[in-house]
């Protein structure tokens, strides 16, 4: 997959390397007070290495396994001939192949950190649109105030969905402000390559301050609503997996240390980095979204 040339602004890469060189200049006690959190924000992580990526990861339709994805895939799922719905509150209802979708927006390479309820975390880069072109262009009605994403849940080629093992279809929501957010994105690619059924192929999202669980993978229906739509998670274990699971060091979790991670770099699964979690994943910039929210109540 090569993506389609950008607007011509600075690309995102090059901004980072400039803004490296511009913190080196200061002194971290100064470049803290200018900006609360930029130090986190700054940090250039390596990459988590290809094969961990596409190797290691949830994807029950295929398997409980973190290998079971990559292992238990027969077949890819039909770029050309895949449809994104786009129906409830918009003004707008939409039947887009992903083929038109991809010639709408200017697709561009994002690195962002991805971190599991599990206590690993990963830095991919992700090619693909940012949510609120795609919902924009549906022209979100007055009242919506959710946004509901469902996957596909096809028996031919998910050897779990055929064993109904689990509530499929997986079921995943945003509120209507955090899908509109610049960080929210579709990824159609990783590694600048066409995505990977076991990645969720051929259209997930990608929401770098939620713990991957929020990824939904696969997509095929988004439907805005004016009620807080059911998740696949929360509605199974609520206790355990809440609606909005923003990555948040100070709630634990019945199973998994939150307050840590190990980050899987370029070496891959067998010598990850142990290191403290960060608020929002280290993604300040959406505090903003949940200013006067109880974060541990509505975690």
């Amino acid at each position: 997959m090569t993506p389609s040339s950008p607007e011509p602004v600075t690309p995102e890469t090059a901004f980072n390397l400039r803004r490296r060189e511009i913190l080196k200049l200061l002194p971290a006690a100064a470049v803290a007070a200018l900006v609360p959190g930029i130090l986190a924000a700054a940090v250039e992580e390596p990459l988590t290495s290809e094969q961990a990526a596409t190797a290691y990861n949830n994807y029950y339709e295929f398997g409980f396994g973190k290998g079971d994805p990559a292992r238990f895939v027969t077949a890819q799922a039909d770029q050309d001939a895949w449809v994104i719905s786009i129906d409830g509150l918009v003004e707008t209802p939409l039947n887009l192949p992903l083929h038109e979708a991809t010639r709408h927006f200017a697709v561009r390479r994002v690195v962002r950190r991805m971190r599991c309820v599990e206590g690993w975390s990963m830095n991919i880069p992700w090619n693909g649109f940012a949510l609120g072109e795609l919902l924009r262009l549906a022209r979100p009605g007055q009242k919506a105030r959710f946004v509901a994403f469902t996957s596909a849940a096809d028996p031919a080629r998910m050897p779990e969905v055929r064993k109904k093992s689990f509530p499929f279809p997986y079921r995943e929501g945003l509120r209507l402000d955090e899908a509109m957010h610049p960080l929210a994105f579709l990824a159609i690619g990783a590694y600048d390559k066409d995505l990977l059924p076991q990645n969720g192929a051929p259209l997930r999202l990608v929401l770098p301050w939620k713990y991957g669980f929020k990824y939904a993978k696969a997509i095929t229906k988004i439907t805005l609503t004016a009620e807080q739509p059911k998740t696949t998670w929360n509605d199974y274990a609520p206790q355990e997996y809440g609606f909005y699971a923003n990555v948040n060091p100070a709630v634990p979790h019945p199973r998994w240390q939150q307050d840590e991670e190990d980050f899987i770099g370029p070496e891959g699964v067998d010598r990850p980095e142990r290191r403290p979690t960060l608020l929002f994943n280290g993604y300040d910039e959406v505090a903003d979204l949940y200013a006067g929210m109880d974060l541990r109540r509505l975690y």
